[in-house]
């Protein structure tokens, strides 16, 4: 998976637009903008809002890929991926719910 990738699954969903948050990217959907996915600075990560549930999920399928985001973000379901190990059908789904998530 490549950052590119990774913005053009993001893209994919209905609705979702591409925003700048803390000077990096970010995906919004659903009428009030609430952010789904991110692209981390240097371009090597991104970020999906899960549930926990769903965080456990990828965590156990692919660790090498997906690992909590830091403190209570990751403890909310905020989940990291990591661009290069990770497998561009699990990043859809986990894309694919994190919009849904939002987007509600």
């Amino acid at each position: 998976m490549t950052e590119a990738q990774f913005r053009k699954l993001a893209l994919s969903f209905e609705g979702a637009v591409e925003h700048s948050h803390m000077n990096h990217p970010d995906f919004r959907a659903g009428e009030r903008g609430k952010i789904f996915a991110t692209i981390g600075p240097d371009g090597s990560w991104g970020a999906v809002k899960l549930t926990p549930d769903q965080q456990s999920q990828f965590l156990g399928a692919a660790p090498d890929a997906f690992k909590p985001a830091a403190g209570a973000w990751g403890k909310g379901g905020m989940t990291i991926v990591t661009f290069k190990p990770a497998k561009i059908a699990a990043v859809r789904i986990a894309l694919e719910q994190a919009w849904k998530n939002v987007a509600r």
